[in-house]
């Protein structure tokens, strides 16, 4: 029989010939509206991205077009403007009116950052943020940034690194051994350039010490705002109805700062500043964790997601509105436990800039439900959700703004790239069905079908409510009938707070192109199952997860047309510690594997890691800031770590690593690649960085390029061919592991500063 690798050749010309063919689907990243005269028409604003393979580069672009309504609910789409690409663009912002457009740029001459704004008539503001030395580097994405409006369209509110003193340039006396003017004594001694200064952990490396500032555009004056309490880094920022203050999120950061990256669960809560007596007022709970506050159209109320302090890193969250006169909060929709077909909770880590109706009772926001991402609609006074996209052949939804009740969205699934769609939203209680429009439609991609699989864990006898018997589902992406049985490549999600919705994956797409089917497997834990599956896994990791991920394997060969020979496991941090639990379990079942970021050995993480809080809770441990490693934490970790049976290994193993990961230490798949090594059974191949990011970086949402290398050959025929010498899947999946190039995503875990890649 021939080989994935084999049909695949003969399918689509091989990993890269295939992958390039897939990338060419742009993602649309961001969406505006702005109204002409009349009413009737509008303008569209996209921005877009998509691989630029060749460049090596990111490929950024907007298009413009022309929406106006005909008749009830329809609409009339068509092109105002060819598209564009975007240089140098690191933020942008419509105004509320949709007159004036705010960009933040970086001159690739002298790397300043320069606030502009445009309208009709072209540029009328310009800016040089770093001339005027007031704070550092402008937070453009993570957390933090945000680039807001006042009301009146004449102030600017974003946020900023603390301007601090500027490192001393290299001097005569720096080199060891040279004379120091008795003069530089006292001064040396009172620098700060060797200070440490805490930052925000993954993916946050350069996000310390946040400040507000605005923008008055009128008096042509930058001031950074005072009155925000020490102890808070604030972020998320947004004018007050007024404009005479500011509400924003504040993070505690005391006494340290933990990792804030895809970690819903930090001490944060909402606040006001007034701007004139400075009062700064805490409108949420004193400890939860609270983030997007998003202001209605009359700013009467402001809607807000919560969830609780510790524990799992993502859970369901609560959403929340405050009435702003009154300053009295209600919960709208509480934390869901055991989701029902209506509505499995609440999962999304951001509310989207622009979410309310034009009634300002309802909102529309997109959220994991299962193993789709669907768009609900909330009532607030009711209290009522409503699933708008239920039922589509598309399994994930976004929503990329809400202004006038046009809804503009984008959607896809497993085959399926994105497309741009609009509708019109109707007036409360006839919202279903809604009539989509496209925009820009996209093709199904030929030869890939896809279903979701519901896997029912074994009941242990005990209670109906235990964890054990909730439901998991896992994703099944195949190639045509024609080709089975196939071979199988197994992908538990990383996270382990995570989910994979079904939307579209080039990569992953690619691999059933060459006649792979791809797993994709939500366990007990994922996002959207509701938080008593999440909790299920607490005191449970590298058992539960590592079960299920199997049984959902075992249910798949048995149901459909898959070569039970020929697994292989594609995983990243969280998701290579289930992997590598696999391999140590069932040493012949799978023929090939390759990790990125592999999790291996949870004590050592707990003082290279930016989260170690997590290597407690997922133990069931208590964690608090003053805690100190025990020897019973650490022989439990241990116990629990996949080190400590990695001599049964016997599957090739490629490892992936990034050399500036903070969340999991590079030193992780190392140490593993050491000890496989040695044992001289699994032939592992370790791939690294070469060191620092090239002089002429690429930056986009702070991830960089990296060039890579192998530390040291795989064992003869490792790569390729098992004990047997048969062809085995590892060929395409480690080219699809290293070639991921701009704009795709890595179907795991946040570790941003690993996605940016090129190959070697």
């Amino acid at each position: 029989m021939a080989s994935g690798t084999e049909r695949g050749t003969e399918v689509a010309g091989g990993p890269a010939a295939c992958y390039r063919e897939l990338s060419q689907f742009p993602a649309i990243t961001s969406a505006a509206l702005g109204a002409a005269a009349g009413g009737q028409t509008f303008l569209l604003y996209t921005e877009c991205s998509r691989p630029d393979l060749p460049r090596r580069r990111l490929l950024r672009f907007s298009r413009h077009y022309s929406l106006q309504h005909v008749g009830g609910r329809g609409l009339a789409i068509s092109r105002a403007a060819l598209s564009a690409e975007i240089h140098n663009q690191l933020l942008s912002q419509h105004s509320p009116t949709g007159q004036h457009r705010a960009v933040l740029s970086r001159c690739p001459q002298q790397g300043h950052e320069l606030l502009e704004v445009w309208g009709s008539s072209g540029r009328s503001h310009s800016v040089d943020l770093t001339a005027l030395g007031k704070h550092g580097e402008v937070y453009t994405e993570g957390p933090f940034a945000c680039l807001a409006w006042s009301h009146s369209e004449t102030r600017l509110l974003y946020v900023a690194e603390k301007s601090r003193p500027k490192r001393c340039p290299p001097r005569p006396w720096d080199v060891p051994g040279a004379a120091r003017p008795e003069e530089e004594e006292e001064e040396d001694e009172e620098s700060e350039q060797f200070v440490y200064h805490e930052d925000w952990g993954e993916a946050l490396s350069t996000r310390s010490v946040p400040v507000l500032c605005v923008l008055d555009l009128e008096g042509s004056s930058l001031s950074v705002l005072e009155g925000i309490p020490e102890h808070l880094s604030p972020g998320q920022a947004l004018w007050s109805p007024d404009d005479r203050g500011v509400v924003f999120v504040g993070w505690w950061h005391e006494p340290f700062r933990l990792g804030l990256s895809a970690c819903s669960n930090r001490r944060s809560g909402i606040f006001h500043l007034d701007l004139a007596s400075r009062r700064c007022e805490l409108l949420s709970a004193e400890r939860s964790a609270t983030c997007s506050p998003r202001l209605s159209p009359d700013g009467q109320r402001l809607l807000y997601l919560e969830g609780d302090l510790g524990g799992p890193h993502r859970q369901c969250l609560r959403l929340r509105m405050l009435t702003w006169q009154t300053r009295q909060t209600v919960t709208v929709l509480d934390v869901v436990q055991e989701p029902t077909e209506a509505f499995a909770g609440l999962y999304t880590e951001v509310l989207p800039p622009r979410c309310w109706a034009a009634d300002s009772r309802r909102a529309v926001l997109g959220t994991p439900q299962r193993s789709r991402t669907d768009l609900l609609l909330v009532d607030t006074e009711a209290a009522t959700v409503t699933n708008l996209t239920a039922g589509s052949s598309e399994g994930c939804w976004e929503l990329l703004t809400l202004q006038w009740d046009l809804l503009v969205a984008t959607c896809s699934a497993p085959h399926h790239p994105p497309s741009l769609v609009v509708t019109v939203l109707p007036p409360a209680g006839q919202e279903l069905p809604l009539f989509w429009v496209p925009v820009e439609d996209t093709p199904t991609v030929p030869g890939i079908t896809w279903k979701t699989l519901t896997v029912r864990p074994p009941c242990s006898g005990q209670s109906p409510a235990a964890h054990d018997t909730q439901v998991f589902e896992a994703l099944l992406l195949s190639p045509p009938d024609s080709m089975a049985p196939h071979p199988l490549v197994v992908c538990p999600h990383g996270g382990p707070c995570a989910v994979f919705d079904a939307r579209w994956r080039p990569s992953m797409a690619a691999l059933c192109r060459l006649g792979f089917a791809v797993l994709l497997v939500n366990y007990r834990g994922s996002l959207g199952f509701g938080q008593a599956s999440i909790n299920s896994l607490l005191s449970h990791v590298g058992e539960q997860d590592v079960a299920d991920t199997q049984l959902a394997v075992e249910q798949a060969l048995c149901s459909e047309p898959l070569d039970p020979h020929q697994l292989a496991l594609l995983a990243g941090s969280h998701g290579a510690f289930i992997a590598l639990h696999l391999l140590t379990s069932q040493p012949k079942r799978y023929q090939a594997c390759a990790l990125r970021s592999p999790v291996s050995n949870l004590p050592a993480l707990l003082g290279t890691s930016d989260i170690p809080d997590w290597r407690y809770a997922s133990l069931g441990l208590p964690y608090s800031f003053e805690r100190v490693p025990h020897a019973e934490d650490m022989a439990t970790m241990l116990m629990r770590s996949p080190i400590a049976h990695a001599g049964r290994v016997q599957t090739p193993v490629l490892l992936c690593v990034g050399a500036r990961d903070r969340r999991v230490s590079p030193m992780q798949a190392l140490e593993l690649y050491r000890v496989l090594r040695a044992r001289g059974g699994a032939g592992a191949a370790a791939v690294v960085p070469r060191g620092r990011p090239r002089a002429g970086r690429h930056r986009d949402r702070g991830r960089y390029l990296w060039e890579l290398r192998p530390l040291a050959p795989p064992a003869p025929g490792a790569a390729l061919a098992g004990q047997d010498g048969t062809a085995q899947p590892l060929a395409p999946v480690a080219a699809l592991l290293l070639c991921q190039p701009q704009g795709d995503c890595w179907p795991w875990g946040p570790h941003q500063d690993q996605r940016r890649m090129k190959q070697a």
